[in-house]
């Protein structure tokens, strides 16, 4: 097979389905009939001379060569947009699809937030949204499967651009009526481990917790799948958790107390306290990214748009 034969649009269909695991999606994503897309697929198999995909009635797996070749195509795909940015004179903007993923205990939260902003910034960009884990995350990133991420920092930076947001800090989160509704003044060692809940291995959020704890990985005997579950957990008193400020707001910008169960508290509160428990939020993209003007743009406005509650970078380092 010579280059005559090989096209971006068959590449863009083989990742597609490489990543959704399914035809059908794959076609919907690349706005095509699923006919047209599979035909393209075996005939770009066939001039490769090699299969990229075990094909059964249920799923859709790639074969060991495929995932070399789909590797190779995002490279491929990635370049084919730096020329394009360009040859559109758009010198690094933001333009076209941006892929933007937040790990799973800020997305939901932050989401609302950043929105309007984003809109009304860049008013032709269309927004792909998604959650997961920061390691997923991460991968996905590197692999140019996404655009720019939303995490906590630090993180290994090799071959990407990290830009800090905000600041986030962490509220105890605790049944009504419980003992530290008593203390004026709350600290990190107020707490009882035994009572602490934690998120599953995997989280971040868990890893930051037992570090703000001064607790080993094995600390806490209760887990929880996700933050929405961790926050029942404690409307059903069956201890407390370091809650995000952002995700201790409902909707409605009132505090999400499930039915008046639950209660949150901010740690520290005077001049000689220890630095309040929280994380730094930022924005992460790729230094081979084309349009590193247009996300540094974004960061920008990002920073100038702070969630409420949440403190700005340079006052953290108080500059």
């Amino acid at each position: 097979m010579n280059l005559s034969g090989l096209s971006l649009r068959d590449l863009e269909y083989v990742v597609a389905v490489a990543e959704l695991r399914h035809f059908g999606r794959a076609a919907e994503r690349c706005a095509v009939s699923q006919p047209s897309l599979s035909a393209q697929i075996r005939k770009l198999e066939e001039g490769l001379g090699l299969a990229l995909f075990e094909r059964t009635s249920r799923k859709v797996l790639l074969t060991p060569r495929g995932e070399a070749v789909v590797a190779q195509a995002r490279v491929v795909l990635e370049e084919a947009r730096r020329l394009l940015s360009l040859a559109d004179g758009s010198d690094g903007g933001l333009t076209g699809r941006l892929r933007l993923a937040a790990i799973q205990t800020l997305g939901p939260y932050l989401f609302p937030h950043i929105l309007s902003p984003l809109r009304n910034g860049w008013p032709d960009l269309t927004l792909i949204l998604s959650e997961g884990r920061t390691e997923t995350l991460l991968e996905e990133l590197r692999d140019g499967r996404l655009d720019a991420v939303l995490l906590a920092l630090p993180v290994e930076s090799d071959g990407l651009v990290a830009e800090p947001l905000f600041f986030e800090p962490f509220l105890l989160a605790h049944p009504a009526g419980h003992r530290l509704c008593a203390t004026p003044t709350l600290s990190l060692n107020d707490l009882d481990p035994a009572e602490l809940l934690l998120l599953e291995e995997g989280h971040c959020l868990r890893d930051q917790a037992l570090a703000a704890c001064g607790l080993s990985a094995r600390g806490g005997g209760v887990h929880a799948t996700g933050l929405e579950t961790l926050r029942h957990m404690v409307a059903a008193g069956a201890g407390c958790t370091l809650m995000p400020l952002l995700a201790a707001t409902g909707e409605d910008g009132r505090p999400a107390t499930v039915g008046g169960l639950v209660e949150y508290r901010p740690f520290g509160g005077s001049a000689d306290a220890a630095p309040a428990p929280g994380r730094v939020v930022g924005l992460v993209w790729r230094v081979s990214d084309p349009r590193d003007r247009g996300l540094r743009d974004l960061a920008a406005l990002l920073r100038r748009t702070l969630p409420p509650g949440t403190q700005s970078v340079l006052a953290q380092r108080g500059e």
